[in-house]
């Protein structure tokens, strides 16, 4: 079955209030591997059955986490709220990433009465289907790593190659909903004006780069989930990479930029995750944060503009400090208490 729209069949919009359809309506728009048009049916999504959830965004381009080409064309597809992945089906993966869900999987609320009830032999078998989908197989025999298999990993096959230059995809951005008309404009100039300064060599990739020899990390936080970081400065975290703009391996995005400064809780300390582009589980002995509100906008880096997958990026502890020490030497230079808007997100 495929998942796109017949003629005349209004799509999915932001604001539109659905219901992921019953067991048996979902497993009969699935193939034998579990997925419609290559994308899989995930076990964590299972529990989703029959819940009703307001869309967020449609999802007709995602930027490539795989090949690494750019933007990808997808068809049919939403985000519901801030649904995401817990990788309780996937050996415990922290990626937390965004859930795709076919529009066929939902149903609007206004379309006619509910899914009924699923019985117990259909959701058991929804649970098989997609359990049996993950294909967490070894290769070459018992000992060879698991292959893991998820949205993530199998979002390549799921789209198709969009071009940078291929225009219609902005002109679709703004009837699609996901932008309010001002909005989409001031981002469309921004991207335009970043797109041909990086042509010309004039944007550089990653927007810090450091000292060729960095100092050593300091001793770590060991940051917890729930406790209050800030975010340091821009010039603070410069200190800590290499030239090529680097922290023990891992990078500061453009996108991380306009949290600098500000205040939010530790979400998690990820140890584990599915690496997109080989299926094997990455163990990460490195100190790893996530933190909650900090997202890739879509909206300021180079071949992925207007993506809507709003990936957690990564931070080191040594680009976090303590609220609560760090506004504690803010009352200390200035002799008067300072205050520090909790979990502020930045427009971006």
């Amino acid at each position: 079955m495929s998942s796109r729209r017949s003629a005349g069949e209004r799509p999915l919009r932001p604001g539109d209030v659905v219901e992921v359809k019953s067991a048996a309506e979902i497993i009969a728009t699935l193939d034998a591997e579990g997925a419609l048009d290559n994308m899989p049916f995930m076990p964590e999504m299972v529990r989703h059955v029959g819940r009703r959830y307001v869309v967020s965004r449609r999802v007709d381009k995602i930027c490539d986490t795989v090949a690494a080409t750019g933007s990808r064309r997808m068809y049919g597809t939403v985000y519901l709220e801030n649904l995401r992945c817990d990788g309780s089906g996937h050996g415990g993966c922290q990626a937390g990433c965004k859930i795709y869900w076919k529009e066929a999987w939902l149903r609007r609320v206004d379309d006619g009465p509910g899914s009924p009830g699923a019985s117990d032999g259909e959701g058991a078998e929804l649970e098989r289907l997609a359990q049996a989908g993950t294909r967490a197989v070894g290769e070459g025999g018992d000992q060879a790593p698991k292959l893991w298999r998820c949205q993530a990993t199998d979002a390549f096959k799921a789209s198709e190659p969009l071009k940078t230059s291929n225009l219609w995809q902005y002109w679709r951005e703004f009837r699609n909903g996901n932008f309010q008309p001002l909005r989409f404009l001031v981002l469309l100039v921004r991207g335009f004006v970043m797109e041909v300064a990086s042509r010309l060599g004039l944007l550089k990739a990653l927007p810090l780069q450091g000292p060729g020899n960095p100092p050593s990390p300091a001793q770590l936080l060991n940051l917890r989930p729930g406790e209050r970081v800030r975010v340091k400065p821009p010039a603070e975290i410069a200190a800590t990479l290499d030239e090529g703009g680097f922290d023990r391996g891992l990078s500061f995005d453009r996108e991380m930029l306009p949290y600098c400064g500000r205040t939010y809780r530790v979400k998690d300390r990820v140890e584990q995750i599915i690496d997109d582009r080989t299926g094997r589980m990455i163990k990460i002995p490195k100190d790893s944060i996530i933190l909650d509100g900090p997202v890739c906008s879509g909206v300021r880096s180079t071949g992925r503009w207007f993506c809507p997958r709003k990936i957690h990026p990564y931070w080191r502890e040594a680009w976090l400090e303590r609220a609560e020490e760090a506004e504690g030497a803010d009352a200390a230079r200035e002799g008067f208490g300072s205050s520090v808007s909790e979990d502020s997100t930045p427009r971006v």
